[in-house]
């Protein structure tokens, strides 16, 4: 349960100059990306989905990319999927759990090894929660136990590993403002629905990286937190990647068939996270998404105002600490 002190509803943060300026209308092409050789990004869940396809963009683009995953299997495959598209791309895979806190204190500990690291890319999840409330291996809600806590103490040990100006980019979601945000029941101990949960996980996701980009302004620290949302992208109008793409269900394959028109390819969701670690432009707090909110190229975006209230960020940011039993450094 996360408590608040003091009112709701704060207004996310103002945007920059540079973003009003520009109105969100941008140069940027996400199939040109700058050369981004010599650095290290660690994106979880990189095997697969909108993770692969940042994993293969990253490593165009002259990116070591360490690939956090549970399955080593899966992992190679996306690797030798990655290698026949990008002759000599550096990759790696570590594994990982995030609904398991030791696996995380062990895959951190081998992703340090990488270090300086460049980015930190907070892809991997629960896209689609149980129909029944289930726990993580520590006792919490499933979906928010995997898609935040797991990310916070991952975050929170591998900071000190990341490289001056290096980024960390949390995976938002519309999702938020579908699902009103009740943070008296985060964990879904009063009730559960599986949109619901998953709707609160994206709020919590988005309530960390927002109020960790507080903190580093506050800290005076060069290090950005950023967020992306992917808006509806399915692996069915995704360029085919064999062992990749074709891995859905045949049921989930016919739903993406059905209704993916209204959105983009995995591919192109890849493209506001990619964009948040490749722009050199990108300015602590900021967050990108399709500029049709479903589809479309990246462009900044303004994140719902619960998400971003400060007393919902530092409430928490506490609750994870105490979950976890992990202080941030900073």
């Amino acid at each position: 349960m996360v408590h608040l002190r003091g009112r709701r509803g704060y207004p996310p943060p103002r945007a920059s100059r540079r973003q009003r300026r520009r109105g969100g209308v941008t140069a940027w092409d996400p199939r040109a990306l700058p050369s981004l050789a010599g650095r290290t990004v660690v994106v979880t869940g990189g095997n697969a989905g909108v993770g692969y396809f940042t994993s293969e963009q990253l490593a165009a683009a002259g990116v070591r990319v360490v690939i956090a995953a549970r399955s080593a299997e899966k992992a190679q495959l996306a690797i030798d999927s990655i290698r026949s598209r990008v002759p000599g791309a550096e990759l790696a895979h570590v594994r990982l759990d995030l609904t398991s806190l030791a696996s995380v204190r062990e895959a951190a500990e081998a992703l340090a090894a990488f270090r300086p690291l460049d980015g930190l890319v907070n892809n991997a999840g629960r896209v689609v929660a149980s129909r029944h409330r289930l726990t993580t291996e520590d006792g919490f809600e499933a979906t928010v136990g995997g898609n935040f806590l797991g990310h916070f103490a991952l975050t929170t040990l591998l900071f000190p590993a990341l490289a001056e100006g290096g980024r960390v980019v949390g995976l938002g979601s519309d999702s938020t403002r579908m699902v009103r945000l009740e943070p008296d029941d985060l964990w879904s101990e009063r009730r559960y629905r599986p949109f619901r949960a998953y709707g609160f996980s994206k709020h919590a996701v988005q309530g960390f990286h927002l109020e960790l980009a507080r903190r580093l302004a506050a800290a005076g620290d060069s290090r950005l937190s950023l967020l992306a949302h992917p808006g509806w992208a399915t692996n069915s109008y995704a360029e085919r990647r064999p062992g990749i793409t074709d891995r859905d269900p045949r049921g989930g394959r016919i739903f993406e068939t059905l209704t993916g028109w209204v959105g983009q390819g995995k591919d192109r969701g890849a493209w506001p996270a990619v964009r948040a670690i490749a722009d050199p432009d990108a300015v602590n707090g900021e967050f990108f998404g399709p500029r049709r909110e479903m589809s479309g190229p990246p462009v900044p975006t303004t994140p719902v105002a619960s998400s971003a209230d400060p007393a919902f960020g530092a409430a928490l940011w506490a609750d994870a600490e105490q979950k976890t039993g992990i202080r941030f450094p900073l």
